[in-house]
């Protein structure tokens, strides 16, 4: 690694502690720094900082850089700048899952709905609605040689279940509409630790899998066919990409909802800020980058010193999209 990235890379962790901390201090109501680090090394106990902005806090972690690794794992698969981590239907999968629960238990009466609905129970139906879409994606894609194939039928399936979302809220109740609406808002501060412990559980494999991934990355930038030539086994690397990239994308889905922007953009501002394609710098380039965006979106998205919390869809949106649009504009061109 040269000797500028280690720079970048000392940089941008010191960003990212420093969003951390300010992540936990703020929010309807302000704690010092000095309350935050005595509660951190046992000194003291703060319900509000152990068990709501602490995990908070590291949700936006997780979630910022695990949306932001599967983006770049997908645009580098498909070679398209426009794919994210939910160009496969996953985010689908997990809707459909949801949409079953909340909107699909209104079919049989309110009793059956209170008791099906739970948020493990959106949890487990998110993860299965994921889970079930990557599995049709994983049949197809060992028949398929053609990756832009995958990718087109990935979208198929998104229409699909987004047809079958449509049909569950013509009939929902409009309580259970705007249930399901609050749940595609996303959120980061309704896990508990033991939550949070499955969700990095998760998290940690799907990582893993993405740095097993690091020289089949950099070598499909060369296109498949060269690819092929220099020995790399395309329908190998091609499972497990997509599997890390369901791991991450599916269980982030199934804690927070489906946050968008993140896994599209941040890649691309991590390409023009280190100007590299290189995966080993790219993939804890971008970890970073995710978390500290996040975290910088979560912060605004509670409104210091007040009791309303935006939805960190909107956030990401608008923080995020008039940024991509600058760097492109600036560079005239996509490092790719």
């Amino acid at each position: 690694m040269k000797h500028n990235f280690k720079y970048s890379f000392i940089i941008l962790t010191t960003i990212l502690i420093v969003c951390f901390f300010v992540n936990i201090s703020l929010g309807s109501v302000y704690i010092p720094l000095k309350e935050i680090f005595n509660s951190l090394i046992g000194n003291s106990s703060s319900y509000i900082i152990t068990n709501y902005r602490l995990p908070k806090a590291l949700t936006a972690i997780l979630v910022g850089s695990g949306l932001g690794i599967s983006g770049l794992l997908m645009q580098t698969l498909f070679r398209n700048p426009l794919a994210g981590p939910f160009v496969l239907g996953i985010s689908s999968g997990s809707s459909l899952g949801v949409a079953l629960i909340i909107l699909g238990t209104g079919l049989f009466g309110g009793f059956l709905a209170s008791i099906f609905i739970s948020k493990w129970s959106i949890v487990i139906a998110a993860s299965l609605g994921s889970f079930l879409v990557l599995l049709a994606v994983l049949m197809v894609s060992v028949k398929v040689r053609d990756t832009m194939a995958i990718l087109i039928i990935g979208l198929m399936f998104a229409s699909i279940t987004a047809a079958i979302v449509s049909v569950l809220s013509y009939f929902g109740s409009a309580e259970q509409l705007q249930q399901y609406i609050f749940w595609g808002f996303g959120s980061l501060g309704n896990l508990s630790w033991h939550e949070l412990f499955i969700f990095s559980v998760i998290f940690c494999v799907g990582i893993l899998l993405s740095i097993l991934s690091i020289k089949s990355l950099n070598t499909l930038l060369l296109g498949e066919n060269y690819a092929i030539s220099l020995g790399l086994n395309i329908k190998r690397s091609r499972l497990i990409i997509i599997a890390a990239t369901s791991l991450l994308a599916g269980t982030i889905t199934a804690f927070a909802g489906p946050i968008a922007f993140i896994g599209l953009a941040i890649p691309h501002i991590t390409r023009q800020v280190f100007n590299t394609s290189n995966h080993k710098i790219l993939l804890p380039a971008v970890f970073l980058f995710g978390a500290i965006i996040m975290l910088i979106c979560d912060s605004i998205a509670q409104i210091p010193n007040s009791d309303y919390t935006l939805p960190i869809n909107a956030i990401t949106a608008l923080i995020g999209a008039p940024v991509v649009i600058w760097l492109l504009v600036r560079k005239r061109k996509m490092v790719f």
